[in-house]
């Protein structure tokens, strides 16, 4: 599965381009702040249906524009198949695949699978618990359609639930107790297919991301991750209970798959606490890679793998590794975004002859003779 073909209208700082893409490693070079990573985050809205980068789809209309269209040519097992997806403003997201609207835009989510690495990526081991559950259902997400299904449910009930609680709390009122056992029978009927589903997933995921990690740093540490959950001890419908004054004082649900983690350690220690930077980075790396063959492994294509200035996060050394990881192994499409154009030619041409480069300045996208 791969991108032929990208048609970017009004979207952030492109007004009008089309970008003919390679099966193979694509390289996307430019100075910084030139639209190298709005061509890669066009690709990944043609996939997910949103953003890697922002929650708001307004945000993506060029400036003084009304709207923003993507139109993408993808072979899939072989066949043509064109996604169009567009945004006016005042109006729904739209998404299309072969000219017929999607009744549910998830149902588009798992198609074509994109495994993007970016600068930001060590968030996943600094910061809260929100992203590495991010990071979780993004990968189900693409893998098992019931897993998102049950996931919007289960978090509509829950903006549900905490609404009652702010209003009870706004009119001075205690919550009616049979009112939030009905949010609760009807919070925990989603929640644990969600729960189910990730705790199976941490089993798959784990031995994948420590194989990567030990050929990312040649063994010189062990690495584990551990799924973390208040149901691992009992089931939410007692949480709930038991969570009833807490809930009531701060005005949101306490307890549920929404609080589920991952614990991430090196050599038994916190990553968070206890990695170096280099350490770090390619602990986030090996993450990234195990999601990519977890993807593969499960949904049988190859997911379009998206690398955003990666020489900004790992060192030459990292970068020339992985790029001989990446042709060796069965990859699919490859875009990898860049500053400087010999560096990156250099380093791809070295390995593959399946590579197309672009060059990007200020929203043009040409290709490149090097």
């Amino acid at each position: 599965m791969y991108l032929s073909r990208l048609v970017l209208t009004h979207f952030k700082n492109y007004s009008s381009q089309t970008v003919p893409f390679v099966e193979g490693v694509n390289g996307i070079v430019g100075p910084n702040g030139m639209g190298k990573t709005n061509l890669l985050d066009a690709v990944y809205f043609l996939c997910m249906s949103k953003s890697r980068f922002t929650t708001s789809d307004r945000l993506l209309i060029q400036h003084e524009a009304d709207f923003f269209r993507l139109e993408g040519d993808f072979v899939r097992d072989g066949k043509a198949e064109k996604v169009v997806a567009k945004l006016a403003r005042g109006r729904k997201k739209e998404l299309e695949r072969d000219g017929a609207p999607y009744e549910r835009i998830s149902e588009h989510v798992g198609r074509y699978p994109v495994v993007m690495i970016a600068p930001d990526d060590t968030q996943l081991a600094m910061e809260g618990s929100e992203e590495r559950r991010r990071f979780i259902d993004n990968t189900l997400s693409q893998i098992d359609p019931a897993y998102l299904a049950h996931l919007i449910t289960y978090n509509h009930i829950l903006r549900q639930r905490n609404a009652y609680l702010k209003q009870s709390a706004d009119l001075h009122q205690s919550p009616d107790e049979g009112l939030l056992l009905a949010y609760d029978a009807q919070l925990a009927a989603p929640a644990a297919p969600v729960f189910e589903t990730r705790k199976a997933f941490i089993s798959r995921f784990a031995p994948l991301f420590q194989a990567h990690y030990a050929a990312i740093s040649g063994c010189a540490e062990q690495v584990d991750c551990e799924f973390r959950s208040q149901l691992l001890e009992r089931p939410l419908e007692d949480w709930l209970l038991d969570q009833r004054e807490k809930d009531r004082i701060l005005q949101r649900t306490n307890a549920g798959p929404h609080k589920d983690d991952l614990e991430l350690r090196i050599d038994d220690y916190p990553v968070k606490q206890f990695a170096s930077q280099g350490q770090l980075k390619s602990f986030v790396l090996a993450m990234k890679l195990a999601q990519y063959e977890l993807l593969r492994n499960e949904t049988g294509q190859h997911p379009i793998l998206l690398l955003d200035d990666l020489f900004a996060k790992l060192d030459r050394h990292r970068v020339e590794h992985l790029m001989t990881w990446i042709v060796e192994r069965p990859f699919g499409q490859v875009l990898i975004s860049d500053t400087e154009l010999d560096r990156l030619s250099g380093i791809v041409r070295a390995r593959t002859s399946d590579c197309r480069f672009f060059e990007v300045n200020k929203g043009t996208v040409s290709t490149s003779d090097k």
